[in-house]
């Protein structure tokens, strides 16, 4: 057998498919077939599929591909995010980008299913929820969900089953307008189904009295960046027998008052900025914490500790209603997947900085924007936000010339459209970055 021919080329297909012809030959024969085409005849049904070839160029090998695929990425234009919104950039710490997003030990692992065979990665999971715990002053969290929007969304599947009695045929859900545009826009998808009615506007409109009103939505810091104080009116709505989930941000809760002392019945968010990268906007871990009463509706799953057949403690999959695992009429949502890989570098985040770094890294982004608030005001520019943690909202004259000259600089701000331009600062900013932001500000 010769092995000289200038046009081999190596085919992708093969490093997944193993067998060669005499294998194939050999399967033919126990099938009865006299090739893979007529094994596809009489399985695949003739009128799905396709009558004729793919219009594909030639297929190319991965080393081509790959040469191909970094110019065509080269071609992005990489600005300095400031939109904010639940996605910050962040620093990964180099021993959690080694050890675990590129460790195939962590990034190929599945759900934790053999607890005999998954400690380290079960360990990891309750660092996470001990954290969201402490972070929100709720009583329990899972072991995350796939992203805030759908966070959202499993809240409100959550308090919609467990209406109290006289609430039993409520059927409306208060959504503060300020929240996340993409936490609204699942809400609304996933409402329709379940029969619950989205209210969306302003807390200045929220009727508690309405009898069919059986939660409230609330964003904090909301999508203008400004952070509030909702004990008062949480327990308004308590009073009412009417329940409160709250959309917040970690890293805002190391400095400001939890939801769970303001005593939210559902807190969700984003650990994005707890060393993952935005990666083009995902995938992210959401996180999910609550008080005990709802622990028998939770979605997802909770980790949590046991004692083994040699009386040592040892971690397990202590809480499941995944409807894989119970009768579907019995399941409490809809949701299977979790972001665990995730969720784990944000638990070692925390813990490589330990509360006292993460005091520090909350304080200095929040310093910077008060630096930047004052150099803005400075510039004859309005900061509306009364409170806020890092993010500035600012009532400009034209945000559209003035986001001609912030993309001219490299930078993305958000852009409201009653001009005014928000500006979310992170862990990655600098006093170098807040003069190239002012830069973008002074008249010509």
């Amino acid at each position: 057998m010769s092995y000289i021919n200038p046009f081999y080329s190596e085919k992708f297909e093969s490093r997944h498919n193993a067998p060669d012809q005499k294998q194939i030959a050999e399967m033919l024969k126990v099938v009865k077939a006299k090739s893979v085409d007529e094994v596809i005849d009489q399985t695949v049904p003739a009128n799905i599929r396709l009558k004729k070839p793919l219009n594909l160029p030639a297929a190319q090998s991965e080393f081509e591909f790959l040469n191909n695929f970094k110019k065509t990425i080269s071609k992005n234009k990489i600005y300095k995010s400031y939109i904010g919104t639940g996605y910050y950039n962040c620093i990964t710490p180099g021993v959690i980008l080694r050890n675990i997003l590129e460790n195939p030990g962590w990034y190929t692992a599945y759900t934790p299913y053999q607890a005999e065979i998954a400690q380290g990665r079960m360990e990891a999971l309750i660092n996470y929820q001990t954290m969201v715990i402490d972070l929100t002053g709720m009583q329990i969290a899972n072991a995350s969900l796939l992203d805030e929007a759908t966070a959202a969304a499993e809240a409100m599947h959550l308090l919609y089953a467990s209406r109290k009695a006289n609430k039993k045929d409520a059927n409306t859900l208060f959504v503060d307008e300020n929240t996340f545009p993409q936490v609204i826009d699942l809400l609304k998808t996933r409402s329709e189904p379940i029969g619950v009615k989205l209210e969306i506007g302003s807390l200045s409109k929220l009727d508690l009295t309405n009898p069919d009103l059986f939660a409230v939505y609330l964003q904090n810091p909301d999508n203008n960046g400004e952070v509030k104080d909702y004990t008062n009116l949480i327990a308004s709505a308590h009073e009412k027998e009417v329940f409160v989930v709250m959309g917040t941000d970690l890293m805002s809760l190391v400095l400001v008052k939890s939801p769970g002392e303001m005593g939210a019945d559902v807190v969700v968010g984003n650990s994005q900025r707890f060393g993952v990268p935005m990666g083009f906007g995902g995938p992210h871990a959401a996180f999910f914490a609550t008080k005990d009463e709802f622990k028998r509706q939770i979605p997802g799953r909770i980790i949590g500790i046991s004692i083994d057949a040699s009386g040592n403690p040892g971690y397990r999959m202590a809480l499941q209603t995944r409807e894989q695992h119970i009768r579907r009429e019995k399941a409490t949502s809809n949701i299977c997947t979790a972001q665990v890989l995730l969720s784990v570098m944000a638990s070692m985040y925390a813990v490589y900085h330990g509360p006292e770094g993460l005091k520090k890294i909350a304080g200095r982004i929040h310093g910077l924007a008060q630096v930047l608030e004052s150099g803005l005001t400075k510039l004859g520019i309005k900061q509306v936000n009364a409170s806020y943690f890092d993010t500035l909202k600012l009532a400009v004259a034209d945000n559209q010339a003035i986001k001609q000259k912030a993309e001219a600089a490299g930078l993305n701000f958000k852009y409201f459209s009653d001009n005014h331009i928000g500006i979310s600062l992170d862990e990655t900013t600098t006093l170098k970055s807040l003069q190239t932001i002012l830069s973008v500000f002074v008249e010509d």
